[in-house]
């Protein structure tokens, strides 16, 4: 009741300030008065397979009747409140509730096992979670017992916990009942309130989320963003984005919103420019929802687009020979106008105009036809595979940043996207290179710390510097280049500091090879486990192996042979220190199951390499 009347004073006595927010709630609800009947949030019914949408001012209605429920239910400044669930608007309404009441929103992952959730709840002394399906809810029902601050926990959808031991409240019961508290915030956020804006330092500095990093090793850490780092984010991606032009753009949320990037650049960023969201359901309906949706800009990953790239060459290998020459004459050309647009010829030029319909439309129509850019994060994006796409018409625009940062650092503009960059800074960012080479970062978008460590706290920021373990440097046109992180650099006993990304980038380009780890500290040279393709390996099978198990790929001569071949063919493009000498293959794919990938698709090296690490280190017993 006291943040309430306090947040009411403060909608009283704003002022109008372009452009700036006093926190995130205040955002939502500026852009829901201004936007009232206009379409925010879009799902899937399964019912008619098609796409339905809810408005702002909706949207905003349930906000503040949930609101409502968690204050009643005890909800107050700073607590925190954990949501499982899958992307979708009840994810949305839950995290605008929560920080409307001036609690702090923890993101879980629906992949997280029960011991993860068990540690994060606790970890984090939440005072209520928000699970939206039974599936999810059976996860947590055995560790009830052994959390001892949860008071409450909120269904979305509607089935029975089946646990009498904390209070249970179903979404729908929320939205039923009328709530005081949301009335008379509706009264005053909804009508006729001034523009939400006030800029006031010690306001934007609180608390607005706890995200969890995965991380490629040990425990998740708690990282702390405010309001003023997401708000940081979302101001100076709207000027790095401005040159894309246009209004009512529309977004496709794929990548999970309890990851920081689509936290922010999937749903926050949106608000603040006024657009709508589509939620995908998955990997499997990705291209069914993109050719309904039709976004205009989406966050991707490298490992989506790596997947689609091969989706894309698996049916072109499938074409007749006409359609093949006409592909990769686009293909062809397309490079060319990106890396020499000063040698194409006239006839290059006409041509290059034909493909455009005859190869590039079709390609476009795979994410709906109207995409004026995929924002990658969250992972290197090869150049390779950054061309083949700008060649086919499909702008890749490259980001950095991490969890810390809220998360974006930097980002390609979009008529100036220089490929094998990580862009340019965004504004009002101040960043170094420290004499080692990592990148330090210092401005509003770095986090507050990490929830109960203040000793990592003050490993990771020095003197307000973020210290952000990445290696990089910055071009002569004010572009960063990342080259490695500072933690996974290899050092051989010959004393050579190696990156072992760049060579795994290159390896995980061949359409053969799925994912690639590099192996080799304080070792004399480079060796490494190599997953296979699986559409490969099942036609390399049937064509070479008969009826031979795929246990049995590193005894094949000739797929040991065939493979070298394309190390071979690497090596030629690496440092004599760089070059690998020799390799094992797995038909077992990393996976957030297997444990293998955290949840934003990182290889978990020291996984990886504890599980090989017999069969890697025999790779040093004899020569090749």
């Amino acid at each position: 009741i006291i943040f309430l009347q306090v947040f009411l004073e403060d909608l009283r006595s704003m002022k109008l300030q372009k452009n700036r927010w006093s926190n995130l709630s205040l955002m939502f609800f500026d852009q829901a008065r201004k936007l009232s009947t206009q379409p925010l949030l879009w799902s899937r019914y399964r019912k008619d397979e098609s796409y339905h949408s809810i408005s702002w001012k909706k949207v905003a209605d349930q906000v503040l009747k949930i609101t409502g429920g968690l204050m009643e239910n005890g909800v107050g400044d700073g607590d925190r409140v954990v949501i499982i669930s899958e992307n979708k608007p009840e994810w949305f309404i839950a995290d605008l509730a929560i920080i409307t009441c001036g609690a702090i929103t923890v993101p879980a992952y629906t992949t997280y096992t029960t011991n993860d959730y068990l540690f994060i709840l606790n970890h984090c002394k939440a005072k209520g979670i928000i699970v939206s399906s039974r599936n999810l809810a059976e996860k947590i029902q055995p560790i009830i017992r052994d959390i001892s601050n949860v008071k409450f926990i909120i269904t979305m959808e509607d089935f029975e916990f089946g646990n009498n031991e904390i209070r249970t409240i179903k979404w729908e019961k929320i939205l039923e009942k009328a709530h005081p508290a949301s009335a008379l915030l509706a009264e005053q956020l909804l009508d006729e309130s001034p523009s939400l804006t006030k800029p006031e330092k010690s306001v934007r500095k609180k608390i607005a989320c706890i995200i969890y990093t995965s991380g490629t090793g040990g425990k998740p850490k708690g990282v702390m963003l405010s309001h003023g780092s997401i708000l940081h984010n979302c101001e100076g991606a709207t000027k790095m984005l401005s040159d894309l032009g246009g209004r009512n753009e529309t977004f496709m949320s794929f990548l999970p919103l309890s990851h920081s990037y689509e936290h922010t650049a999937g749903q926050f960023f949106p608000i603040s420019i006024g657009a709508s969201i589509y939620y995908s359901e998955g990997i499997e309906q990705l291209k069914t929802n993109m050719q309904q949706a039709k976004p205009t800009l989406m966050t991707t990953v490298p490992r989506l687009c790596e997947s689609i790239k091969t989706k894309i060459l698996s049916e072109i290998e499938k074409s007749n020979k006409l359609k093949k020459r006409i592909f990769f004459r686009a293909l062809d050309l397309g490079k060319k106008a990106y890396k020499s647009p000063e040698k194409m010829s006239l006839l290059d030029h006409t041509q290059n105009l034909l493909l455009n319909i005859l190869v590039r439309r079709k390609i476009k129509k795979i994410f709906g036809g109207r995409l004026k850019a995929l924002v990658s994060g969250g992972g290197p994006l090869s150049y390779e595979l950054a061309i083949f796409f700008e060649a086919l018409g499909v702008k890749i625009l490259q980001g950095y940043g991490q969890t810390e940062s809220g998360p974006v650092i930097s980002c390609n503009p979009p008529q100036a996207n220089r490929l094998g960059t990580v862009g340019k800074i965004l504004d009002g960012i101040d960043l170094k290179i420290a004499d080692d080479g990592e990148i330090l970062v210092k401005g509003e978008l770095v986090m507050q710390g990490y929830w109960d460590d203040p000793s990592l706290t003050a490993d990771t920021i020095k003197e307000g510097w973020l210290h952000t373990g990445d290696i990089g440097k910055m071009d002569e046109d004010g572009y960063l280049v990342i080259t490695d992180r500072k933690k996974d650099i290899i050092v051989t006993t010959g004393g050579d500091n190696i990156s072992p990304q760049k060579i795994e980038s290159l390896l995980s380009s061949k359409p053969e090879i799925h994912q690639a780890s590099v192996y080799g500290d304080r070792k004399p040279y480079l060796v490494c486990l190599l997953t296979l393709d699986e559409e490969f390996l099942k036609k390399w099978m049937a064509e070479d192996l008969g009826n031979k198990s795929k246990i049995e790929i590193n005894q094949n001569k000739e797929l040991k042979d065939f493979f070298y071949s394309i190390i071979d063919e690497i090596n030629k493009s690496l440092s004599q220190p760089e070059k690998i000498r020799r390799f094992i293959l797995t038909s077992e794919i990393f996976s957030i199951e297997n444990g293998m990938l955290t949840p934003t698709m990182k290889i978990k090296r020291h996984k990886v390499h504890d599980k090989y690490k017999e069969q890697l280190e025999g790779l040093y017993e004899a020569p090749r």
